[in-house]
Formats: structure tokens, C-alpha cells, sequence
């Protein structure tokens, strides 16, 4: 299992390097630089000149991102081309803004959604299991932003219940916590759902039954935890879709967490910042679904004796 988990952080790298590079050529290609808030009527053009020469706009973008990763596999992001300050302390200054919005999200989301996709599976094909459909198919339709927008025009505008933006009190996290959660229920109710059917067709549910095992039990000892791989991974692409783009409701809420960071520096240009925040996301992500696939071998047992087996066989080879 370590060797597993040492070979996918290995795979980070170039990982890394794509994501780098992409979001390092789309800021170039976007019309605009970072020089342009500061160039002004008075300036003249050697001294424009001087002022691309300082931030290496006078070379090929390639020059300019070979430089950035060398730094970068270094351990350097940066300072930020606008305000000069450290990328990874303005990332940390605001990831627990992010954090926290995505996990109250989640909790949410599964609050709503086991149930419900459990119900649905156990009353398959009756009014509950339509009405459970009709509900992810308003989820997965609407966007989480527009959502959003409409839980502000009532709840904030309108009944003035919730603040518009963060305030640093709990009431502000009420609303972008609804949007997210309920947005990210719509999926996991779904699966859920699609993951008890199957479970549910197995020969030992029956066997259980006829023992005189209690129903509930039988849900939550044999269904659920037979059930529980698809779930989980579903759950995992949630939240790791949530820390890496929640972007669009932090703009909504006006949410100091990295989202809002992010798109703040592509607006002004500010590569440097982008790019940073971009990298640290997708190392966030993939070490996400690395701890999702880890957890796989606490569920199920077969999962386990094949990382076992697999270490087994390497150490056979090495001899």
C-alpha cells in the first residue's frame, strides 16, 4: 500500500507540469498583462519599456515558464507580481476560508443525500423513488451559482434573515453552505440509489431475511457496507470538485477563500498568483483521491489483499 501511494505522489509530477503549463500559456494568451494597471499617461515608452523588462514581458512566454518551474521544483512559488507578497502564504491565508466552506458543504450534502438514496432504492419505482429522481434531476440541472443567486435575492435581499457576504459569523456560512450542499446531494443521492439496487439483487440479502435478521440491520450491516465503495468515491470527486472549484459561489458570497483569490489574479494578470494557486489546488486533488483510494482497503477487504499481494510479488521479483 505504501509502495501504491509513493507510485500516484510520483505521478504528481507530471501532473504538475501539464497543469502548469496550461494554465501558464492561457494566461499568456489572454489579451492583457500585469503591467497594465500600472503604465500611465505620464510614463513614457523607455519607461514602459524598463517596466516589461521587469517582469520579463520583453521574452517568449516559454523563457518566462521554464524560469517559474525552475523555481517552482526548487519549492519556490513566487511572490505575487501585484502586491509582492508570498503565493503561499497568501494560498494558507486563505484556504481555511475554503476549507471550512466545502466540509460544512459536504456534511451537508450527505445528510441529505444517504437518505434519500436509500429510500429511493428501498421503495424502487413508487412515488418516493420518483419524487427522489425529480429532486437530483432540479439538482444536477441547476447550477450551484444560480442557486445561489436565488437563496441571496430571498433570504438576504429580500427577508434580510442571512448576511449577503462573509462576516466572519456563523450566519453568513447559512446560505453558500445550502447552494454547495444541496448542489453536491443531487449527485451522491444518485449514486447512493444506484449503488443499494445493485447490492440489494445479492443472494445473501435474502439469505439474511430468511434468517429473521432485522431490516434495518440488513441495510446498515450488509447494504450500506457492501455498497459503500461507489458512494465514497462519489463523495471524494465532491468534495475534491468543491475545494478545487468553488470559485463561482465564493464570487456569489463574496468568500474570502481561494476561489475568490484565484479570480481576482487572473483578472489582473497576476500569472505569478494563478499559477501558484492553481498547482496548489491540484496537488490538494490528487492527494484527495489518493486518501479516497486508501480508504477503499479499510471498506473492503479484497481491496486490501491486493495492495498485499502486489507489494508481495515486487518483493518476490527484487529477489
Amino acid at each position: 500500500m505504501i509502495r501504491y501511494a509513493l507510485n500516484r505522489i510520483l505521478w504528481l509530477i507530471p501532473v504538475l507540469i501539464c497543469v502548469s503549463f496550461i494554465i501558464y500559456a492561457l494566461m499568456d494568451l489572454a489579451p492583457g498583462t500585469v503591467i497594465d494597471q500600472m503604465v500611465s499617461d505620464e510614463m513614457t515608452q523607455e519607461d514602459i519599456a524598463l517596466l516589461k523588462a521587469r517582469y520579463d514581458l520583453d521574452k517568449p512566454m516559454l523563457y518566462r515558464y521554464g524560469k517559474y518551474m525552475i523555481n517552482l521544483f526548487q519549492g519556490d512559488l513566487g511572490t505575487s507580481q501585484i502586491t509582492g507578497l508570498s503565493v503561499w502564504d497568501q494560498y494558507m491565508s486563505r484556504w481555511p476560508a475554503t476549507l471550512s466552506l466545502s466540509l460544512l458543504s459536504l456534511a451537508v450534502a450527505i445528510i441529505i443525500a444517504i437518505p434519500l438514496g436509500i429510500l429511493a432504492a428501498k421503495f424502487a419505482g413508487t412515488i418516493i423513488d420518483n419524487l427522489t429522481t425529480a429532486f437530483t434531476l432540479v439538482g444536477l440541472s441547476m447550477p450551484s451559482f444560480w442557486l445561489g443567486l436565488l437563496l441571496l435575492i430571498w433570504f438576504s435581499m429580500r427577508l434580510k434573515i442571512f448576511p449577503a457576504g462573509y462576516d466572519g459569523t456563523w450566519r453568513c456560512y447559512v446560505l453558500p453552505v445550502l447552494a454547495t450542499g444541496l448542489s453536491m446531494s443531487s449527485s451522491i443521492t444518485r449514486q447512493t440509489r444506484s449503488a443499494i439496487l445493485e447490492v440489494s439483487r445479492q443472494d445473501y440479502l435474502r439469505t439474511a431475511r430468511a434468517k429473521g435478521v432485522p431490516e434495518r440491520q440488513v441495510t446498515t450491516r450488509h447494504v450500506l457496507r457492501n455498497a459503500w465503495i461507489p458512494i465514497v468515491t462519489q463523495i471524494g470527486n465532491m468534495l475534491g470538485l468543491t475545494l478545487a472549484g468553488s470559485a463561482v459561489i465564493e464570487a456569489v458570497y463574496s468568500w474570502p477563500g481561494v476561489g475568490t483569490m484565484m479570480v481576482e489574479a487572473i483578472s489582473r494578470r497576476d500569472v505569478t498568483l494563478a499559477c501558484g494557486s492553481v498547482v496548489l489546488t491540484c496537488i490538494v486533488y490528487v492527494l484527495l483521491l489518493l486518501v479516497v483510494d486508501l480508504i477503499y482497503a479499510f471498506i473492503d477487504p479484497k481491496i486490501k489483499a491486493q495492495y498485499q499481494s502486489r507489494h508481495r510479488k515486487g518483493r518476490v521479483a527484487e529477489v
